[in-house]
């Protein structure tokens, strides 16, 4: 049975959600003219005043935000509330340039939270479910956004935040953990741990996980479900927009279900920056309708990913977003061809191949290298120079089906990549562009 946080919302008519939006969007359009001097000089130069903006169907005409619009406007240009009336602020986890950096009213703070409920509801929780958090807390918002809404739930939370693999472990046994939120890369050192320790799925508490804050393949989604013996949910957000629960799976999982009394959703051309309609793949940009610190209007996530409002056996009516397959800014250009790690994720599950590896991009002659660094699973670990070789023949043959160019594959022994307890680094890039 299906379960719902806030049942009359998210399975609210279009009507409703409609209306809602074109009052809510409407309101903040004016908060920001009259509060945000940098995205209303943004309006003025495109020649938009509120006046303009009658409903939805006007969206179109505001200017966009970008990640560098935020960087310029560090720290407070942005600002969209008196310092007196903010609460807290969370940051992103890049490491270049200056620090993105949100900021929260309680009320932002309560929304955001509410938002994370949804979530674990839809993934089966109640307040008889114990939760461990897994996500960074500080400044990353994986970890206080799930920790609210874990609140929101009722559930026995346990804060453990990221990393001291063993310590997560143990607690998991203890309390008996029912529900897993964390990074899908630590999901599966998680499973990879308990598989070392001699347990297996039956031997874990665990029902449910929460997986977010990076890319990773239905392949990936599969592994770590059948090691921990669970069911693996996706969720989405930005530091940006809040945090986690901007969107999340339902039990279809069929695409997750975009918060839309919150946020409006489009997807548009990256290059010409024209809307597109409904089931095209392109950059998704998200309107927060109802945020007041920081109310950001049309900020292109970069991410590459379609939408689709096809009804959902789960009952839910808001338009669901598919899985990034990435993003447009993470996506690598190797002799002309458009390559994102998740792809080459799925060749290496599809080979048997655990989620540690590493890909390494360099330029040689004027010529592009890729090199791909793949974990061996402890089973498949031999010094057979031959076997080895098969191997990764067999890769690089499967790469070059995917990605339509040829990689050079090195096979590694089992734990030789470094684990990451956060965002697992899975791409460096050498070349001096």
């Amino acid at each position: 049975m299906e379960r719902y946080y806030q049942e009359e919302i998210e399975c609210a008519p279009r009507e409703k959600i409609k209306a809602l939006q074109d009052e809510r969007l409407v309101a903040q359009v004016k908060h920001v003219w009259e509060n945000v001097p940098y995205y209303r000089k943004k309006m003025e130069e495109k020649g938009i005043t509120p006046d303009d903006i009658k409903s939805s169907d006007d969206l179109y005409k505001l200017p966009f935000l970008s990640k560098d619009d935020l960087r310029t406007a560090y720290p407070y240009g942005l600002l969209g509330a008196p310092l007196k009336d903010c609460v807290r602020i969370q940051s992103t986890s890049g490491t270049t340039g200056k620090r993105v950096v949100a900021f929260y009213t309680q009320h932002d703070i309560d929304l955001w939270e509410e938002c994370c409920a949804r979530a674990i509801t839809a993934a089966g929780g109640t307040n008889e479910d114990v939760c461990q958090v897994s996500y960074g807390y500080g400044l990353f918002t994986g970890g206080p956004g799930l920790n609210g809404g874990s609140h929101k739930v009722g559930c026995l939370t346990v804060p453990t935040s990221s990393g001291n693999t063993d310590r997560q472990i143990m607690f998991m046994n203890d309390l008996q953990t029912t529900i897993l939120c964390c990074t899908p890369s630590y999901a599966a050192f998680l499973g990879e741990r308990f598989k070392e320790m001699g347990y297996g799925p039956d031997d874990i508490s665990l029902k449910a996980g929460i997986f977010g804050a990076e890319a990773w393949s239905e392949e990936m989604r599969h592994d770590i479900e059948q090691t921990l013996g669970i069911k693996a949910y996706d969720i989405y957000g930005l530091t940006e927009l809040s945090g986690p629960g901007v969107a999340f799976e339902c039990s279809a999982q069929q695409g997750m279900h975009i918060n839309e009394d919150h946020f409006i959703a489009e997807i548009i051309d990256p290059d010409t920056l024209e809307v597109l309609p409904e089931g095209s793949e392109g950059e998704l940009v998200f309107t927060s309708v109802d945020k007041e610190a920081f109310p950001l209007l049309r900020y292109r996530t970069r991410d590459i990913c379609s939408l689709t409002r096809e009804k959902c056996s789960c009952g839910r009516t808001h338009v669901r977003m598919a899985k990034p397959k990435g993003r447009s800014d993470d996506m690598l250009i190797i002799r002309g061809v458009n390559v994102f790690p998740s792809q080459i994720e799925t060749v290496l599950i599809n080979h048997g191949y655990g989620s540690n590896y590493q890909i390494i991009v360099d330029r040689k002659n004027n010529t592009d290298t890729l090199d791909v660094q793949v974990e061996m699973t402890p089973e498949m670990f031999t010094d057979n120079v031959g076997e080895i070789d098969a191997r990764q023949r067999a890769l690089v043959d499967g790469l070059k089906s995917m990605l339509g160019l040829k990689a050079k594959v090195y096979l590694v022994a089992p734990k030789s990549i470094a684990r990451s307890e956060g965002k697992a680094v899975r791409v460096i890039d050498r070349r001096k562009i």
